[in-house]
């Protein structure tokens, strides 16, 4: 079991980050007529409309809420008046809600891509692999909720912050590259098959990343907020 724990969350988001930022920069290099959406708008705008936008809302609440909650040292937090418990509550109550938007939003996205004849004929194979496997990513997410609720309502006093403090453990050592304290964190017997389930799966998304068109998310067109206005002038017919 530890040459498995070692493999799968000692080695493997080693593999699997090397692949989303090599991969990711050959893409851009070599592959910039592929940067892009794809979007299937002009064979179905209804449907698109009312997924796409709880789909970006929740996925991007999401994204935000594991970085900062991950990835933030747990001295700030305790700097900041933010105790362990309270700090899970936020993360259970912020997680689910941006989890169900994006469910919401993502199942719509989902039925469209494979009951309309025209957008499903347009589909690649990694396109429709891809939301399958956010679906089932996300579905874990919210599962893990039920968990994390259990520890702070009803686990030991060392429960109820501990999973989520073993899993922030995890994630800073593999930021610098302590793959031993990571794979140490992420073994205690505390840790419950969901959360690293979801940590495996959220790894293998990374790999897969620069192979699909969530490269677009590198693209957004962040410079239109702030550029001139364009002035456009009514023609009128002489």
């Amino acid at each position: 079991m530890s040459y498995i724990n070692m493999l799968a969350f000692g080695v493997y988001p080693f593999i699997a980050l090397a692949v989303f930022f090599i991969g990711t920069w050959i893409r851009y290099d070599r592959e910039q007529y592929t940067w892009k959406t794809s979007s299937s708008q002009m064979l179905e705008s209804k449907q698109l409309r009312k997924g796409s936008l709880p789909f970006h809302i929740g996925i991007l609440g999401i994204f935000f809420g594991h970085l900062v909650g991950l990835l933030t040292p747990k001295p700030v937090w305790h700097i900041l008046g933010v105790s362990n418990e309270a700090k899970q509550w936020l993360a259970i109550i912020a997680g689910g809600i941006f989890g169900l938007i994006c469910l919401y939003g993502l199942v719509i996205l989902i039925n469209r891509r494979m009951n309309n004849v025209r957008v499903r004929a347009t589909s690649s194979v990694m396109d429709i692999l891809l939301l399958w496997l956010l679906l089932f990513q996300l579905v874990l997410g919210l599962i893990s909720i039920y968990y994390s609720t259990s520890h702070v309502v009803y686990g030991a006093e060392g429960e109820k912050a501990g999973v989520m403090l073993m899993l922030m453990s995890w994630a800073q050592n593999i930021v610098t590259l302590d793959p031993v304290e990571a794979v140490a964190a992420i073994s205690n017997p505390i840790i419950e098959w969901v959360f690293k389930l979801h940590v495996f799966i959220g790894m293998t998304i990374f790999l897969v990343f620069p192979f699909t068109r969530l490269v677009h998310m590198f693209s957004a067109p962040i410079q239109y907020l702030t550029r001139q206005h364009q002035v456009v002038r009514k023609r009128f017919a002489r």
